[in-house]
């Protein structure tokens, strides 16, 4: 699952035709539209590192191994991984638009985003969700939006806008919505809040996100059974540990605020577990240390085997929301960066959605 819903029949004709080029690629009938020659890449499935050729149609990898493009780009040796997904993120936190943060984290390995656009729903309500995803479309930042759940935030305060139940339904239909936002209330969820339950059974098949600071025990319990798969709110190992046994993603935080990293550095490495930045980044911070890419550095810092970190910024990202990415392979979004340095994840280039992005960066300026 990728965000895009086919709801007629020129959609699927151009999905049919685009797959069947993408495969005459992989097969070698066809050249690729870009191909990245001699390439250390770093797969983050079997934790290997290979040499080979990524061969590219438009937006997707085509094929691993020896190949021709119209277009060839010689990597001479450096790591190609995965471009980097923020599992949890609010773009609108940074105080820039999409367009500028687009232009700040991109170059910097951040290929993609799962958004919750809280503040701007609780403004401008679904219409503000949907502006903010045609602006992503502009921008080389694949942005997958997620549903605020709790919009407002409580019926005490002045919203301008609120998103009940009926909405989440429609809203789940939008291309580029893909799940429902951090369920922050974990008490009308425990208590049977009919509004709240409908909203859960709305986004059933879809991903369910969580926020259930300090909850333990049964009422843990009550709030995982009620279908919320993941929770970045997580301050200690013991609390961590606990949502793991029960099946959650647990999100590892580190912003600018923020910082569990340390605290929980006992369970970084295990398949559930995702590096994410809450959108708790400072501009100042953005530009001088970094986005994902610094949190996937301070892990490394912390003693965490470079490919493990980058499971976790990437393959373990994406299996959780069901995104075609975080994997150097055939079929998946051709989002891919090329490193000097794994460790220090210092970027030399940037693919994304099969365009080398310093080439196509201009227009952000």
């Amino acid at each position: 699952m990728n965000g895009i819903k086919f709801n007629d029949e020129n959609k699927i004709k151009q999905e049919m035709e685009f797959i069947k080029n993408l495969i005459n690629v992989a097969a070698g009938r066809k050249k690729a539209n870009l191909v990245i020659k001699n390439a250390n890449i770093v797969n983050v499935l079997t934790e290997e590192i290979y040499k080979g050729d990524i061969a590219i149609f438009r937006d997707r990898i085509a094929g691993i191994g020896n190949y021709e493009g119209t277009k060839e780009l010689n990597a001479n040796g450096l790591y190609a991984v995965p471009g980097l997904i923020d599992g949890h993120t609010h773009i609108e936190m940074s105080m820039l638009s999409i367009t500028e943060f687009a232009r700040i984290v991109v170059p910097k390995g951040t290929t993609s985003v799962v958004e919750d656009p809280h503040e701007i729903a609780n403004v401008l309500g679904k219409d503000g969700i949907k502006v903010l995803l045609e602006e992503a479309k502009t921008t080389p930042l694949k942005v997958f939006c997620m549903i605020p759940s709790c919009v407002p935030s409580s019926p005490l305060e002045t919203s301008g806008a609120v998103i009940d139940a009926g909405e989440v339904k429609e809203l789940l239909k939008i291309d580029g919505v893909i799940g429902l936002a951090e369920v922050m209330n974990f008490p009308g969820v425990i208590n049977k809040d009919e509004e709240v339950i409908k909203k859960i059974i709305h986004a059933k098949n879809h991903p369910i996100d969580g926020h259930a600071p300090l909850l333990s025990s049964k009422d843990l319990n009550a709030y995982v059974s009620a279908g919320i798969g993941s929770d970045h709110e997580s301050i200690d190992y013991k609390e961590a540990l606990e949502k793991l046994r029960l099946g959650m993603r647990v999100m590892i935080r580190e912003g600018s605020v923020a910082r569990n990293l340390v605290n929980l550095i006992k369970i970084a490495g295990n398949r559930y577990t995702i590096l994410v930045t809450d959108g708790d980044r400072t501009v100042k911070d953005l530009i001088e240390q970094g986005y994902l890419d610094y949190v996937y550095r301070r892990a490394v810092e912390e003693g965490v085997d470079p490919i493990k970190a980058l499971q976790m910024c990437t393959i373990n990202t994406a299996e959780w929301f069901g995104i075609d990415a975080g994997l150097i392979a055939p079929g998946r979004f051709a989002d891919v960066v090329l490193l000097n340095n794994l460790e220090k994840f210092e970027v030399k280039n940037v693919i994304a959605n099969g365009r080398i992005v310093g080439e196509i960066m201009r227009k952000y300026v």
